[in-house]
Protein backbone atom coordinates (compact mmCIF):
# COMPACT_ATOMS: atom_id res chain seq x y z
CA UNK A 1 0.00 0.00 0.00
CA UNK A 2 2.93 2.17 1.18
CA UNK A 3 4.63 1.62 -2.87
CA UNK A 4 1.23 2.73 -4.44
CA UNK A 5 1.10 5.73 -2.35
CA UNK A 6 4.45 6.60 -3.29
CA UNK A 7 3.82 6.24 -6.86
CA UNK A 8 1.08 8.25 -6.46
CA UNK A 9 3.05 11.12 -4.92
CA UNK A 10 5.67 10.67 -7.36
CA UNK A 11 3.19 10.70 -10.09
CA UNK A 12 1.45 13.71 -8.40
CA UNK A 13 4.55 15.70 -8.64
CA UNK A 14 5.20 14.91 -12.43
CA UNK A 15 1.93 16.11 -13.11
CA UNK A 16 2.74 19.56 -11.24
CA UNK A 17 6.08 19.95 -13.21
CA UNK A 18 4.41 19.30 -16.43
CA UNK A 19 1.64 22.07 -15.41
CA UNK A 20 5.22 24.24 -14.31
CA UNK A 21 6.69 23.64 -17.52
CA UNK A 22 4.68 23.27 -20.46
CA UNK A 23 2.31 26.25 -18.83
CA UNK A 24 1.17 26.64 -22.67
CA UNK A 25 -0.11 23.34 -23.74
CA UNK A 26 -1.29 22.22 -20.45
CA UNK A 27 -3.57 25.28 -20.57
CA UNK A 28 -5.04 23.88 -24.11
CA UNK A 29 -5.44 20.36 -22.66
CA UNK A 30 -7.14 21.63 -19.56
CA UNK A 31 -8.96 24.15 -21.37
CA UNK A 32 -10.88 21.14 -23.30
CA UNK A 33 -11.62 18.84 -20.18
CA UNK A 34 -12.63 22.84 -18.36
CA UNK A 35 -15.39 23.45 -21.54
CA UNK A 36 -16.88 20.12 -21.81
CA UNK A 37 -17.38 19.60 -17.84
CA UNK A 38 -18.73 23.47 -17.78
CA UNK A 39 -21.07 23.07 -20.32
CA UNK A 40 -22.59 19.62 -19.35
CA UNK A 41 -23.28 20.31 -15.55
CA UNK A 42 -24.07 24.08 -16.74
CA UNK A 43 -27.08 22.48 -18.80
CA UNK A 44 -27.72 19.78 -16.06
CA UNK A 45 -28.02 22.34 -13.27
CA UNK A 46 -30.23 24.80 -15.54
CA UNK A 47 -32.58 22.00 -17.09
CA UNK A 48 -32.36 20.81 -13.21
CA UNK A 49 -33.31 23.85 -10.96
CA UNK A 50 -36.06 24.70 -13.76
CA UNK A 51 -37.37 21.10 -13.19
CA UNK A 52 -37.62 21.70 -9.71
CA UNK A 53 -39.09 25.61 -9.86
CA UNK A 54 -42.20 23.75 -11.74
CA UNK A 55 -42.77 21.23 -9.36
CA UNK A 56 -42.28 23.23 -6.90
CA UNK A 57 -45.03 25.70 -8.71
CA UNK A 58 -47.17 22.94 -9.07
CA UNK A 59 -46.74 21.16 -5.73
CA UNK A 60 -49.62 22.80 -4.82
CA UNK A 61 -52.18 21.44 -6.71
CA UNK A 62 -54.08 18.07 -7.08
CA UNK A 63 -52.75 16.41 -10.22
CA UNK A 64 -56.25 14.92 -11.10
CA UNK A 65 -56.89 19.11 -11.94
CA UNK A 66 -58.90 19.15 -15.57
CA UNK A 67 -58.47 22.03 -17.36
CA UNK A 68 -61.46 21.58 -20.11
CA UNK A 69 -60.59 24.00 -23.25
CA UNK A 70 -60.41 23.87 -26.93
CA UNK A 71 -56.45 23.92 -26.43
CA UNK A 72 -54.31 20.82 -25.81
CA UNK A 73 -51.53 20.89 -22.96
CA UNK A 74 -49.45 18.33 -24.96
CA UNK A 75 -48.90 16.75 -28.31
CA UNK A 76 -52.25 15.75 -29.89
CA UNK A 77 -52.99 14.23 -32.84
CA UNK A 78 -55.70 16.59 -33.84
CA UNK A 79 -54.47 19.03 -36.90
CA UNK A 80 -54.39 22.18 -36.57
CA UNK A 81 -56.88 23.61 -38.68
CA UNK A 82 -59.61 21.49 -37.10
CA UNK A 83 -58.08 22.76 -33.66
CA UNK A 84 -58.48 26.37 -34.88
CA UNK A 85 -62.45 26.35 -35.14
CA UNK A 86 -63.20 24.81 -32.13
CA UNK A 87 -65.79 26.98 -30.37
CA UNK A 88 -64.68 28.66 -27.50
CA UNK A 89 -65.24 27.92 -23.61
CA UNK A 90 -67.35 29.59 -22.90
CA UNK A 91 -69.22 30.60 -19.08
CA UNK A 92 -72.61 28.57 -20.08
CA UNK A 93 -69.91 25.40 -20.61
CA UNK A 94 -68.95 26.06 -16.71
CA UNK A 95 -72.25 26.45 -15.61
CA UNK A 96 -73.29 23.29 -17.27
CA UNK A 97 -70.65 21.42 -16.09
CA UNK A 98 -71.05 22.77 -12.63
CA UNK A 99 -74.62 21.39 -12.46
CA UNK A 100 -74.74 18.23 -14.11
CA UNK A 101 -71.05 16.32 -13.63
CA UNK A 102 -70.82 14.40 -10.41
CA UNK A 103 -68.32 13.94 -7.84
CA UNK A 104 -66.64 17.77 -8.54
CA UNK A 105 -65.00 19.45 -5.36
CA UNK A 106 -64.73 22.72 -7.12
CA UNK A 107 -64.52 24.50 -10.20
CA UNK A 108 -63.69 27.56 -11.75
CA UNK A 109 -64.47 29.76 -15.27
CA UNK A 110 -60.92 31.13 -16.25
CA UNK A 111 -60.33 33.48 -19.30
CA UNK A 112 -56.76 33.43 -20.12
CA UNK A 113 -55.17 37.05 -19.12
CA UNK A 114 -53.62 39.31 -21.77
CA UNK A 115 -51.38 42.08 -20.61
CA UNK A 116 -52.69 44.90 -19.24
CA UNK A 117 -51.80 48.28 -17.44
CA UNK A 118 -52.68 49.40 -13.93
CA UNK A 119 -52.41 52.90 -12.19
CA UNK A 120 -52.46 53.91 -8.74
CA UNK A 121 -52.22 57.84 -8.83
CA UNK A 122 -49.01 58.75 -10.09
CA UNK A 123 -47.41 54.67 -10.28
CA UNK A 124 -48.28 52.80 -13.76
CA UNK A 125 -47.60 49.05 -13.56
CA UNK A 126 -47.14 48.21 -17.56
CA UNK A 127 -47.86 44.23 -18.67
CA UNK A 128 -49.60 42.75 -15.64
CA UNK A 129 -50.94 39.54 -16.38
CA UNK A 130 -54.97 40.33 -15.51
CA UNK A 131 -56.76 37.21 -15.22
CA UNK A 132 -60.62 36.78 -15.11
CA UNK A 133 -61.82 33.90 -12.89
CA UNK A 134 -64.63 32.60 -10.46
CA UNK A 135 -63.93 32.66 -6.85
CA UNK A 136 -63.44 28.70 -6.77
CA UNK A 137 -59.89 29.47 -7.93
CA UNK A 138 -58.99 30.18 -4.76
CA UNK A 139 -59.49 27.12 -3.29
CA UNK A 140 -58.41 24.80 -6.73
CA UNK A 141 -55.06 26.32 -6.75
CA UNK A 142 -54.65 26.98 -3.10
CA UNK A 143 -53.94 30.48 -2.73
CA UNK A 144 -53.15 32.17 0.62
CA UNK A 145 -54.02 35.74 0.93
CA UNK A 146 -51.75 37.45 2.96
CA UNK A 147 -53.81 40.96 3.33
CA UNK A 148 -57.30 41.08 3.15
CA UNK A 149 -59.46 38.31 1.42
CA UNK A 150 -59.98 36.41 -2.01
CA UNK A 151 -63.29 37.35 -3.19
CA UNK A 152 -66.47 35.60 -2.24
CA UNK A 153 -68.72 33.45 -4.26
CA UNK A 154 -71.55 36.68 -4.75
CA UNK A 155 -68.92 39.23 -6.16
CA UNK A 156 -68.03 36.68 -8.70
CA UNK A 157 -71.23 35.78 -9.37
CA UNK A 158 -72.08 39.42 -9.67
CA UNK A 159 -69.16 40.75 -11.11
CA UNK A 160 -68.00 42.97 -8.74
CA UNK A 161 -65.69 45.74 -9.60
CA UNK A 162 -63.20 44.04 -6.94
CA UNK A 163 -59.26 42.86 -7.60
CA UNK A 164 -56.53 40.41 -5.95
CA UNK A 165 -53.26 41.37 -6.40
CA UNK A 166 -49.97 39.55 -6.11
CA UNK A 167 -47.25 40.51 -3.81
CA UNK A 168 -44.77 42.55 -6.09
CA UNK A 169 -47.89 44.00 -7.85
CA UNK A 170 -48.87 45.45 -4.12
CA UNK A 171 -45.29 46.83 -3.47
CA UNK A 172 -44.20 48.25 -6.79
CA UNK A 173 -47.90 50.12 -6.97
CA UNK A 174 -47.84 50.67 -3.36
CA UNK A 175 -44.87 50.15 -1.89
CA UNK A 176 -45.61 50.85 2.28
CA UNK A 177 -49.22 51.72 1.90
CA UNK A 178 -51.57 49.63 2.94
CA UNK A 179 -53.57 48.40 -0.19
CA UNK A 180 -56.69 47.55 1.34
CA UNK A 181 -59.43 49.59 -0.26
CA UNK A 182 -57.78 51.50 -2.47
CA UNK A 183 -58.85 52.05 -5.94
CA UNK A 184 -56.84 51.19 -8.54
CA UNK A 185 -57.41 51.83 -12.55
CA UNK A 186 -57.89 48.62 -15.15
CA UNK A 187 -59.55 48.23 -18.24
CA UNK A 188 -60.00 51.40 -17.97
CA UNK A 189 -62.17 51.31 -14.75
CA UNK A 190 -62.06 51.11 -11.09
CA UNK A 191 -61.48 48.52 -9.07
CA UNK A 192 -61.12 48.00 -5.24
CA UNK A 193 -58.13 46.00 -4.06
CA UNK A 194 -59.54 43.87 -1.60
CA UNK A 195 -56.47 41.12 -0.97
CA UNK A 196 -52.93 40.95 -1.47
CA UNK A 197 -51.70 37.01 -2.35
CA UNK A 198 -48.42 35.92 -0.09
CA UNK A 199 -45.70 36.12 -2.05
CA UNK A 200 -44.75 32.58 -3.42
CA UNK A 201 -41.48 33.53 -5.89
CA UNK A 202 -41.17 32.39 -9.53
CA UNK A 203 -43.63 29.73 -11.04
CA UNK A 204 -45.04 28.01 -14.03
CA UNK A 205 -44.95 31.25 -16.30
CA UNK A 206 -46.00 34.64 -15.06
CA UNK A 207 -44.68 34.54 -11.07
CA UNK A 208 -48.60 34.27 -9.34
CA UNK A 209 -46.98 37.61 -7.50
CA UNK A 210 -47.09 39.86 -10.35
CA UNK A 211 -50.52 38.57 -11.37
CA UNK A 212 -54.13 40.23 -10.59
CA UNK A 213 -56.74 38.28 -10.32
CA UNK A 214 -60.35 39.59 -10.89
CA UNK A 215 -63.93 37.66 -11.21
CA UNK A 216 -64.49 36.35 -14.86
CA UNK A 217 -67.66 38.28 -14.84
CA UNK A 218 -66.62 41.79 -13.78
CA UNK A 219 -64.87 41.70 -17.44
CA UNK A 220 -67.74 39.47 -19.18
CA UNK A 221 -70.18 42.49 -18.94
CA UNK A 222 -68.48 45.19 -21.06
CA UNK A 223 -65.90 42.60 -23.40
CA UNK A 224 -67.83 39.53 -24.95
CA UNK A 225 -66.43 36.57 -25.58
CA UNK A 226 -63.16 36.95 -22.89
CA UNK A 227 -60.66 39.62 -22.95
CA UNK A 228 -59.27 40.87 -26.14
CA UNK A 229 -60.40 37.56 -27.95
CA UNK A 230 -58.61 35.24 -25.55
CA UNK A 231 -59.96 32.09 -25.20
CA UNK A 232 -61.47 30.65 -21.51
CA UNK A 233 -61.14 27.61 -19.50
CA UNK A 234 -62.90 25.16 -17.35
CA UNK A 235 -60.81 24.13 -14.17
CA UNK A 236 -62.43 21.22 -12.33
CA UNK A 237 -60.96 19.85 -9.43
CA UNK A 238 -62.67 16.15 -8.96
CA UNK A 239 -63.56 14.94 -5.54
CA UNK A 240 -60.81 12.58 -3.60
CA UNK A 241 -60.58 8.95 -4.18
CA UNK A 242 -62.79 9.32 -7.37
CA UNK A 243 -61.69 6.79 -10.40
CA UNK A 244 -60.01 9.74 -12.61
CA UNK A 245 -60.87 7.98 -15.71
CA UNK A 246 -64.20 7.07 -14.75
CA UNK A 247 -64.88 10.49 -13.80
CA UNK A 248 -63.26 11.86 -17.50
CA UNK A 249 -65.36 9.42 -19.59
CA UNK A 250 -68.35 10.75 -18.01
CA UNK A 251 -67.44 14.11 -17.95
CA UNK A 252 -66.38 13.64 -21.78
CA UNK A 253 -70.17 12.37 -22.45
CA UNK A 254 -71.80 14.95 -20.77
CA UNK A 255 -70.16 17.88 -22.60
CA UNK A 256 -70.37 16.07 -25.98
CA UNK A 257 -74.15 16.07 -25.02
CA UNK A 258 -74.00 19.58 -23.62
CA UNK A 259 -72.45 20.40 -27.26
CA UNK A 260 -74.89 18.94 -29.53
CA UNK A 261 -71.82 16.46 -30.70
CA UNK A 262 -73.44 13.13 -32.79
CA UNK A 263 -72.15 9.65 -31.93
CA UNK A 264 -68.74 9.40 -34.45
CA UNK A 265 -68.40 13.06 -34.43
CA UNK A 266 -64.43 14.21 -32.96
CA UNK A 267 -64.59 16.03 -29.23
CA UNK A 268 -64.43 19.82 -30.44
CA UNK A 269 -62.72 20.50 -26.73
CA UNK A 270 -60.03 18.85 -24.86
CA UNK A 271 -59.94 17.41 -21.48
CA UNK A 272 -56.32 18.35 -20.14
CA UNK A 273 -55.42 16.69 -16.55
CA UNK A 274 -52.58 18.35 -14.61
CA UNK A 275 -50.84 14.72 -14.13
CA UNK A 276 -50.40 14.50 -18.16
CA UNK A 277 -49.10 17.96 -18.07
CA UNK A 278 -46.78 17.32 -15.04
CA UNK A 279 -45.98 14.09 -17.63
CA UNK A 280 -45.38 16.27 -20.56
CA UNK A 281 -43.40 18.42 -18.36
CA UNK A 282 -40.75 15.35 -17.77
CA UNK A 283 -40.66 14.39 -21.53
CA UNK A 284 -39.62 18.51 -22.48
CA UNK A 285 -36.54 18.13 -19.50
CA UNK A 286 -35.38 14.51 -21.05
CA UNK A 287 -34.69 15.88 -24.09
CA UNK A 288 -33.41 18.92 -23.27
CA UNK A 289 -31.07 16.60 -20.65
CA UNK A 290 -30.41 14.55 -24.10
CA UNK A 291 -29.81 17.59 -26.46
CA UNK A 292 -27.11 19.02 -23.64
CA UNK A 293 -25.45 15.58 -23.42
CA UNK A 294 -25.06 14.97 -26.92
CA UNK A 295 -23.62 19.04 -27.51
CA UNK A 296 -21.72 18.85 -24.50
CA UNK A 297 -20.19 15.58 -25.26
CA UNK A 298 -18.17 17.31 -28.67
CA UNK A 299 -16.66 19.41 -25.64
CA UNK A 300 -15.73 16.53 -23.67
CA UNK A 301 -14.41 14.76 -27.03
CA UNK A 302 -11.98 17.40 -27.63
CA UNK A 303 -10.65 17.41 -24.19
CA UNK A 304 -10.02 14.03 -24.12
CA UNK A 305 -8.35 14.25 -27.38
CA UNK A 306 -6.20 17.18 -25.78
CA UNK A 307 -5.01 15.29 -22.45
CA UNK A 308 -4.26 12.19 -24.75
CA UNK A 309 -2.01 14.31 -26.97
CA UNK A 310 -0.19 16.02 -23.94
CA UNK A 311 0.47 12.69 -22.68
CA UNK A 312 1.53 10.86 -25.81
CA UNK A 313 4.10 14.16 -25.94
CA UNK A 314 5.17 13.72 -22.14
CA UNK A 315 6.10 9.56 -23.19
CA UNK A 316 7.94 11.04 -25.80
CA UNK A 317 9.45 13.78 -24.01
CA UNK A 318 10.58 10.96 -20.99
CA UNK A 319 11.79 8.28 -22.83
CA UNK A 320 15.32 8.71 -21.94
CA UNK A 321 14.01 8.78 -18.07
CA UNK A 322 11.48 5.91 -18.65
CA UNK A 323 14.30 3.81 -19.54
CA UNK A 324 16.31 5.00 -16.30
CA UNK A 325 14.01 3.91 -14.27
CA UNK A 326 13.27 0.49 -16.01
CA UNK A 327 16.80 -0.46 -16.14
CA UNK A 328 17.00 0.35 -11.96
CA UNK A 329 14.71 -2.08 -11.39
CA UNK A 330 10.81 -0.19 -12.06
CA UNK A 331 7.95 -2.62 -13.24
CA UNK A 332 6.10 -1.76 -15.90
CA UNK A 333 2.95 -1.36 -13.65
CA UNK A 334 4.72 1.16 -11.56
CA UNK A 335 5.76 3.66 -15.27
CA UNK A 336 1.62 2.87 -16.50
CA UNK A 337 0.66 4.13 -13.20
CA UNK A 338 2.47 7.46 -13.20
CA UNK A 339 1.37 8.31 -16.73
CA UNK A 340 -2.33 7.00 -15.67
CA UNK A 341 -2.09 9.46 -12.56
CA UNK A 342 -0.84 12.10 -14.87
CA UNK A 343 -3.48 12.46 -17.26
CA UNK A 344 -6.10 11.74 -14.60
CA UNK A 345 -4.78 14.67 -12.26
CA UNK A 346 -5.06 16.72 -15.32
CA UNK A 347 -9.00 15.46 -16.19
CA UNK A 348 -9.60 16.35 -12.39
CA UNK A 349 -8.08 19.62 -12.53
CA UNK A 350 -9.88 20.67 -15.75
CA UNK A 351 -13.11 19.32 -14.46
CA UNK A 352 -12.74 21.49 -11.04
CA UNK A 353 -12.45 24.23 -12.25
CA UNK A 354 -15.25 23.52 -15.10
CA UNK A 355 -17.38 23.08 -11.69
CA UNK A 356 -16.27 25.99 -10.05
CA UNK A 357 -17.28 28.40 -13.13
CA UNK A 358 -20.92 26.74 -12.61
CA UNK A 359 -21.36 27.74 -9.27
CA UNK A 360 -19.66 31.07 -9.91
CA UNK A 361 -22.42 31.59 -12.71
CA UNK A 362 -24.98 29.98 -10.54
CA UNK A 363 -24.91 32.38 -7.70
CA UNK A 364 -24.73 34.92 -10.45
CA UNK A 365 -27.79 34.08 -12.01
CA UNK A 366 -29.61 33.67 -9.40
CA UNK A 367 -28.78 36.96 -7.81
CA UNK A 368 -30.21 38.59 -11.40
CA UNK A 369 -33.25 36.24 -11.71
CA UNK A 370 -34.29 37.14 -8.00
CA UNK A 371 -36.65 34.44 -7.11
CA UNK A 372 -35.85 31.94 -9.50
CA UNK A 373 -32.96 29.99 -7.96
CA UNK A 374 -30.25 27.83 -9.72
CA UNK A 375 -28.68 25.31 -7.84
CA UNK A 376 -25.53 22.98 -8.82
CA UNK A 377 -26.46 19.95 -6.28
CA UNK A 378 -24.30 17.63 -4.95
CA UNK A 379 -25.23 14.70 -7.65
CA UNK A 380 -23.98 17.22 -10.37
CA UNK A 381 -20.93 17.74 -9.07
CA UNK A 382 -19.86 14.50 -7.76
CA UNK A 383 -21.01 13.60 -11.87
CA UNK A 384 -18.69 16.14 -13.05
CA UNK A 385 -15.96 14.83 -10.51
CA UNK A 386 -16.36 11.13 -12.13
CA UNK A 387 -16.57 12.11 -15.29
CA UNK A 388 -13.51 14.44 -15.40
CA UNK A 389 -11.57 10.92 -13.78
CA UNK A 390 -12.96 8.95 -16.54
CA UNK A 391 -12.15 11.49 -19.51
CA UNK A 392 -8.36 11.36 -17.85
CA UNK A 393 -8.34 7.79 -17.15
CA UNK A 394 -9.69 6.47 -21.05
CA UNK A 395 -7.22 9.48 -22.61
CA UNK A 396 -4.15 8.05 -20.31
CA UNK A 397 -4.66 4.25 -20.62
CA UNK A 398 -3.29 3.82 -24.48
CA UNK A 399 -0.19 6.61 -23.87
CA UNK A 400 0.48 4.71 -20.30
CA UNK A 401 0.77 1.36 -21.24
CA UNK A 402 2.73 2.49 -24.32
CA UNK A 403 5.26 4.07 -22.14
CA UNK A 404 5.39 1.09 -19.44
CA UNK A 405 6.09 -1.09 -22.54
CA UNK A 406 9.45 0.56 -24.03
CA UNK A 407 12.41 -1.79 -23.67
CA UNK A 408 14.92 0.00 -21.06
CA UNK A 409 17.97 -0.15 -23.71
CA UNK A 410 15.98 1.65 -26.37
CA UNK A 411 14.23 4.08 -24.20
CA UNK A 412 18.17 5.40 -23.02
CA UNK A 413 19.45 5.42 -26.25
CA UNK A 414 16.21 6.81 -28.06
CA UNK A 415 16.59 9.18 -25.35
CA UNK A 416 20.32 10.31 -26.03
Amino acid sequence: MLVYLRVFKESFSFALNALRNNKLRTFLSLLGVTVGIFSIIAVLAAVDSLDRNIKENLAGLDKNTIYLTKFSFGPTDVPRWKRDNFPQTEYDDFEFIRRNVPNIEASAYVIFGGNETIRYQAETVSGVTVTPVSNEIYTIEDFKVEKGRFYSELESETGAPVIVIGANLAENLFDNLNPIGKQIRVYGRKLAVIGVLKKVGAGLGDSPDDRAYVPANFVRRFRNGGVNGLPGAVIIKPKAGVDIGAFEQVLKQKFRAHRGLKAGEDDDFFVNKLAGLVTFIDAIISVLNTIGWIISGFSLLVGGFGIANIMFVSVKERTNLIGIQKSLGAKNRFILFQFLFEAIILAVVGGLVGLFLVWIIAMIMSNFTGDFEFVLSFGNMFLGFMLSTLIGLISGVIPAISASRLDPVEAIRTGM
